[in-house]
């Protein structure tokens, strides 16, 4: 998911502390959430440093994971790119993953920004703004076409999902949101050169922009997407650096076919590594088990309690960013004093424990989660 963290420029930030941060969790004590429209999905194609991307994650009914993503971003206002990335994830150990990332050609937007396309590739929402279809044949090793159709409303938290950075909150230098459709039904297939690969079953769809240099905004990332049979958790948490006061921001949801269950960023809905395994190579403390634990009440007052515990290894890939990086952003990132970007990706199969009030209901989940670590 966090390729944009390819796209980094800089070196380090003032030190502004906590309050050079208006996090969207101040929203959320008033609103808790807010339901999307097809307006608020259009990109946003802004001005200055930013990266934008539209990313889909899906696990198939027979338990294949993938997933496909566009990145938009801007550098200093001066270079614009495009790319298109997927992958399937491999499910016998003695292969390698399907990834693919190219550079787009001929990139542009729909009038209305809501729509993408590319040569050999676009990303198309539906006139209801209900569905989703991704078409890419940038890359001979995987031909994507999926459609993405809400089962579920998407959301953001509190009021516009924002969370904005800067000494004057009327006046931000930086911003971050996410726009979840947490729950999608999944039809189409990436064909990769063993065949096609069916990925009928379940989907996630996330909106997300950084409208600042993406290591400035966090240190460390925390994700998981744990779709269940009935209900699918969500949570997007990311902590920033010492410049904004090592502020953790999480957001996330739990939500069942038809109807968001519970959405927000309460302060005991959080992200823990239970156990720390370590990798030796980057020095970085990649967890071993993981808790997510989310806790709120539902519009009708209902406390909710959801949780997914275990161990995570092995880990299913293990992304150095640095190495991927062209050679021209490779020289201007190695200026970024302790950048060091690694992504850990894990797919347990773990319990998803929900209680609602007095009733609970425990089932078995795919999940797929992501531990980040930038500086």
């Amino acid at each position: 998911m966090f390729n944009w963290v390819k796209q980094t420029v800089g070196l380090t930030d003032h030190h502004y502390g906590p309050e050079g941060i208006q996090s969207v969790a101040k929203q959320a004590t008033e609103t808790p959430y807010t339901e999307l429209t097809k307006n608020d999905l259009a990109w946003e194609v802004m001005d200055g440093t930013n990266v934008e991307t539209k990313t889909f994650y899906m696990v198939s009914d027979d338990g294949r994971i993938g997933m496909a993503q566009v990145i938009y971003s801007n550098v200093l206002g001066v270079r614009t790119t495009a790319q298109f990335s997927s992958k399937v994830f491999s499910n016998d150990a003695s292969k390698p993953h399907v990834w693919t990332s190219d550079n787009l050609h001929n990139f542009d937007f729909s009038k209305d920004r809501q729509n993408f396309k590319a040569d050999h590739c676009s990303v198309d929402i539906s006139e209801d703004g209900k569905s989703y279809q991704i078409k890419s044949t940038t890359s001979k090793d995987a031909n994507v076409d999926l459609k993405f159709t809400q089962v579920t409303p998407g959301f953001v938290v509190g009021k516009n999902g924002t969370s904005t950075f800067g000494t004057d909150s009327a006046h931000p230098w930086g911003k971050m949101y996410h726009k979840f459709w947490p729950r999608c039904r999944v039809e189409g297939s990436i064909v990769t050169k063993d065949g096609p690969v069916d990925f009928k079953g379940l989907g996630l769809f996330i909106h997300a922009i950084q409208g600042m240099k993406p290591h400035f905004a966090a240190a460390k990332w925390n994700f998981a997407w744990v779709p269940a049979p009935t209900y699918t958790a969500v949570m997007m948490e990311y902590t920033t650096p010492p410049s904004y006061g090592e502020t953790v921001v999480n957001i996330g949801g739990i939500v069942k076919d038809g109807e968001i269950v519970f959405a927000g960023a309460s302060p005991s809905t959080k992200a823990q590594h239970t156990e720390v395994k370590g990798d030796p190579e980057p020095n970085w403390p990649e967890p071993g088990a993981v808790a997510f634990t989310w806790d709120g009440k539902t519009k009708d007052g209902k406390d909710l309690h959801a949780e997914v515990k275990g161990a995570i290894q092995p880990r299913t890939d293990r992304i150095d960013v640095m190495g991927e990086l062209p050679k021209f952003v490779k020289q201007i990132v190695a200026g970024a004093a302790g950048t060091k970007p690694y992504i850990y990706q894990y797919t347990p199969k773990l319990k998803l424990k929900v209680k609602l009030g007095e009733e609970e209901k425990e089932e078995d989940a795919q999940v797929f989660m992501e531990a980040t670590f930038i500086s």
